[in-house]
């Protein structure tokens, strides 16, 4: 996630309004979204927070974090410092609605920490440290940012503390937002973007002020854990820059940026380039001899340009990448003494090809992806996923894994607004379970510094409040970090050469995600794929294929069928100790290996694990996730439904899930108890007796408005 984004995010977000852009006249007419059948149903943390629920899941997490020592690399994956495997189930840390911190004070440290290991969250992305106080820790004395403020660097000190103890690992991100002054010898600084995107690449200076960056937090001594950051093994992920990559077609944001990378391009061309080759590109470039080689202006002009020129460029630009962070690593690593596993930035920029940036930076420990299903920032029309499988978040990040290498995934989200938003969680945490990924952070968790803060959903990327989303981010730790959903029983790897690597650059976004001549959308549904080189032989032709419906996984433990004309998407999900139904399940009823269910609802998900280890049939507690559409009371859409006019104001509202649920093959079971739960995950009104019937054991569903329950299965 950008920091612009945010920033836009943010001016939209004005008491509550959102405002419709200029020139979209059609978006602005305001129209009321019906809220008919949706009653109150809130997320309560802090009463969550002091007594003991039921289905708290921190039993998953490993106490305390980095007791194994560092987080290496072993067979491609990640693994504790003793060998054993270990996946990141995580969310960021931010800020961005009003009322939140991303560095929670000294008394509410404790709370933030409990609240997400609670969940089943063992990691914590910060992403914006470097912006200045109160947000960040950049001190906001004098026109530098060369400083921390004390105060914050010691409340973020005594939070990751907290985190640490209860098996929360960390991964710091050094460059994101930084805004960089004049005061800091920086040229131009005013003009610079959040974090000097591009010129922060290859500008000494910005390069000496980020090194600078690192050694100040990494070596830093936390007082609370008496380690430095260097040498802490509850580090595990230090990332060099967020969002971050330059290629052909890139125009510095002055002058001076651009003359000096005009001038390292042509460095770069003396040493890589013979003098009949020099004179080659002056000529197709309309320069004279002896004269300095010029850049390629925009990507219109890349596509226009002699071969020559381009591949030039195009080389210049990945080895001008690769050197920086290969020199960034180094310096943390050889110079600071780092310890954790370094990641470079993350494929981000799915509506173009992310190859250029994978070759620059597969050196690197880990590699990483970002995307959104439908962002805010488009004005799209809101739809559901379950109903564009080929399109859908599984696809786009399965494009940028490499075969060897530990693949996360650092930002995802499927933002709020969207009634169908609660698909985003248990779909990605099973394809990413049978792609065998090791790290999912969701984008983001925002901690509310004031105890009053009034219980609705602030801003599109919030999840802290979010009554449906906050469950399945516990049934989702389940599934994921237990390994639930097993992997690919096969794996398809493809290769490519440098030559198609460059090419991509210019292939049309119509061949999102992954710009590969007739890859087959539907493959990473049912099988692992891997990137196996991105300098190797060509790759190799795919044969086009009419995707089946349904789609399904090479281990029949997940199946996307996308219903008639693709307008009743359901995805199943059925494994020995979580079980799911996403998406139209009134239109495509089905039963799964221990559950079957039918409802009221048009569109919900519905999420059934085992919660001791053991398979739903033999389990003793389970964890039930019931959810639909999620919206503010007051909300209010354009006339389009791409966007809200209002984000409304507390409480939140959900559809509840009515309907009947029946549990089958449950072995030796005398007797179920249900146990609806409320906004803390403590018991709200009367057990529920399931009632025998044949082998079937049934009960209702929505009789009390929740999203959780606990069941009990008396053997």
């Amino acid at each position: 996630m950008t920091i612009q984004r945010l920033f836009w995010l943010g001016s939209l977000l004005i008491a509550g309004l959102t405002i419709a852009p200029i020139g979209m006249a059609d978006l602005a007419a305001q129209s009321s979204q019906s809220q008919a059948g949706m009653v109150p149903f809130t997320m309560e943390l802090r009463r969550g927070a002091v007594m003991r629920s039921p289905v708290d899941v921190s039993y998953l997490l490993d106490a305390p974090a980095g007791k194994h020592g560092f987080v290496q690399v072993k067979d491609g994956h990640l693994a504790t410092a003793d060998g054993h495997r270990i996946r990141f189930w995580g969310v960021n840390i931010t800020d961005w609605s009003q009322g939140s911190r991303q560095i929670p004070a000294r008394e509410d440290a404790a709370f933030v920490a409990g609240t997400l290991a609670r969940f089943g969250v063992n990691s914590v992305r910060f992403q914006f440290l470097d912006l200045e106080e109160p947000r960040g820790l950049i001190s906001k004395q004098g026109d530098s940012t060369a400083t921390f403020d004390a105060g914050a660097l010691d409340r973020e000190d005594y939070f990751i503390a907290e985190l640490e103890k209860r098996g929360i690992y960390i991964d710091f991100n050094l460059l994101v937002g930084r805004p960089f002054h004049a005061g800091d010898g920086v040229k131009d600084a005013e003009m610079l973007r959040e974090g000097a995107k591009g010129t922060s690449l290859y500008d000494a200076r910005l390069i000496e002020l980020q090194k600078d960056y690192a050694r100040r937090l990494l070596t830093h001594r936390n007082p609370y854990t008496k380690l430095s950051y260097t040498s802490d093994p509850a580090v595990a992920i230090v990332e060099i820059n967020n969002e971050n990559a330059i290629n052909v077609g890139f125009h510095a944001p002055s002058a001076f940026y651009q003359d000096e990378l005009r001038e390292l391009y042509n460095q770069w061309l003396l040493k890589h380039r013979d003098a009949a080759q020099l004179n080659q590109l002056r000529d197709v470039a309309g320069v004279g001899r002896g004269e300095v080689v010029p850049l390629l202006q925009s990507k219109g002009q890349a596509a226009q340009a002699s071969p020559e020129w381009f591949y030039a460029e195009a080389e210049f630009f990945n080895d001008l990448q690769r050197e920086y962070f290969l020199d960034m690593e180094h310096y943390l690593k050889q110079m600071l003494g780092v310890r954790s596993l370094v990641m470079a930035t993350a494929d981000h920029s799915h509506s173009s090809s992310g190859y250029p940036i994978l070759l620059a930076t597969e050196g690197m420990d880990i590699i990483d992806g970002h995307t959104y299903w439908q962002h805010p920032e488009y004005y799209v029309k809101k739809l559901p996923m379950v109903n564009d499988p080929l399109n859908s978040t599984v696809v786009e990040l399965s494009r940028s894994a490499i075969a060897g290498k530990p693949y996360t995934v650092s930002e995802v989200n499927n933002p709020f607004p969207n009634d169908y938003a609660g698909e985003g969680i248990p779909i990605l945490a099973a394809y990413a379970g049978l792609q065998d990924w090791d790290g999912i952070f969701w984008y983001t968790f925002e901690p509310k510094s004031d105890p009053a803060w009034k219980p609705y959903v602030g801003d599109a990327f919030d999840i802290s409040l979010d009554p449906v989303k906050m469950p399945e981010l516990a049934a989702g730790a389940l599934m994921f970090l237990r390994g639930d959903v097993a992997e690919a029983r096969s794996v398809n790897e493809r290769t490519y050469s440098e030559k198609q690597v460059f090419d991509s650059m210019l292939i049309p976004a119509t061949e999102r995600p992954y710009f590969t001549e007739s890859f087959p959308l539907a493959l990473p549904l049912e099988h692992a794929v891997r990137i196996d080189s991105l300098a190797g032989p060509q790759t190799k032709t795919f044969e086009k294929v009419v995707p089946t419906d349904p789609i399904v996984s090479d281990t029949k433990e997940l199946a996307w069928h996308t219903g008639f004309d693709h307008t009743e998407g359901l995805v199943m999900v059925d494994t020995p100790r979580s079980q799911a139904l996403i998406g139209f399940i009134k239109g495509q009823g089905k039963t799964l290996r221990n559950m079957r269910v039918e409802v009221s609802n048009n569109f919900c998900t519905i999420l059934l694990s085992s919660m001791d280890d053991q398979p739903i049939a033999n389990s003793e507690r389970l964890l039930l996730v019931a959810g639909g559409p999620v919206e503010n009371t007051g909300q209010r859409w354009n006339s389009a439904g791409t966007d809200v006019t209002s984000f409304g104001t507390a409480p939140t509202l959900v559809e509840p899930v009515k309907g009947t649920m029946e549990l089958h093959g449950l072995d030796g079971a005398r007797a179920v108890r249900v146990q609806p739960l409320d906004g803390a995950g403590q018991p709200l009104g009367e057990l529920v007796d399931a009632r025998i019937s044949g082998r079937m054991w049934r009960f209702p569903l929505g009789s009390v408005t929740t999203t959780w329950y606990e069941i009990r299965v008396e053997r």
